[in-house]
C-alpha cells in the first residue's frame, strides 16, 4: 500500500515542479501563447488535486501505526498546493491586467505594469520554492522520526517478549524446584518415622528381654 502512496508522491512532485516553473513563465508571455499557458496550468492543478486525492485514499488505507507519518506528508502537499493555486491565482490577476491594459492602448503603463508583476512574482516564487524545500525538510524528518519510533518500538516488544519467555522458564524451573523439595521432605518425614518405629521396636525388645531375663531367675 505504502508503495502506491510513494508512486503517487513521485508523480505529484514532478508535476507541481512543472507547475511552479509554467506559472513563473505566465508573466513573461503574451497574447495566444500566454492563453495557451494558463491553460495548461489550470489543467495541471486539476490533475495535481486528482493525485492528492488519490494519495488520500491510499493513507486511509494503511495501517494506524504507520499512518501519522504519511498524513504529515499529506498536510505538506496540500499546502504545497494551496500556495501553487494562491501563485497561480496571482498571476492570473496580472496577466487580466495586462489584457485590460492592452485593449485600452496604456503600452507604457501595461510595460511598467509588467516588469512589476514580473518582479513580484518572481519574488513570490522564491519564497514559495524556500517554504516548498523547508516543508520538503520537515516531511523528511518526520519520515525519520516516524521510522526510528517504529524501530524503537519493535525492539521494546522483542525485550518484552523475551522477558515473558524468561518468565515462563523461570516459573517452569520453581515448578520442578518446589516438587523436588517436597520429595525430599516426604522422604525425610518417612525416614524419621522408621527411625522411631525402629526405636520403639528395638526399646520394647529390650525391655522383653530384660523382663524374661529377670523372671527366669
Amino acid at each position: 500500500m505504502s508503495s502506491e502512496f510513494e508512486s503517487y508522491e513521485q508523480d505529484f512532485a514532478v508535476l507541481t515542479a512543472d507547475i511552479t516553473g509554467r506559472i513563473a513563465k505566465v508573466p513573461k508571455l503574451v497574447g495566444d501563447e500566454k492563453k495557451q499557458m494558463v491553460a495548461n496550468v489550470e489543467k495541471q492543478l486539476e490533475e495535481a488535486r486528482e493525485l492528492l486525492e488519490q494519495m488520500e485514499l491510499e493513507v486511509r488505507e494503511i495501517p494506524p501505526q504507520s499512518r501519522g507519518m504519511y498524513s504529515n506528508r499529506m498536510r505538506s502537499y496540500k499546502q504545497e498546493m494551496g500556495k501553487l493555486e494562491a501563485d497561480f491565482k496571482r498571476s492570473r490577476i496580472a496577466y487580466s491586467d495586462e489584457v485590460r491594459n492592452e485593449l485600452l492602448g496604456d503600452d507604457g503603463n501595461s510595460s511598467e505594469n509588467q516588469r512589476a508583476h514580473l518582479l513580484d512574482n518572481t519574488e513570490r516564487l522564491e519564497r514559495s520554492s524556500r517554504r516548498l524545500e523547508a516543508g520538503y525538510q520537515i516531511a523528511v524528518e518526520t519520515e525519520q522520526i516516524g521510522q526510528e519510533m517504529l524501530e524503537n518500538l519493535s525492539h521494546d516488544r522483542e525485550k518484552i517478549q523475551r522477558a515473558r519467555e524468561r518468565l515462563r522458564e523461570t516459573d517452569a524451573n520453581l515448578g520442578k524446584s518446589s516438587r523436588i523439595l517436597t520429595g525430599m521432605l516426604r522422604r525425610i518425614i518417612q525416614n524419621r518415622i522408621l527411625i522411631v518405629v525402629l526405636a520403639v521396636i528395638i526399646i520394647f525388645t529390650t525391655m522383653m528381654a530384660i523382663y524374661f531375663s529377670v523372671r527366669g531367675r
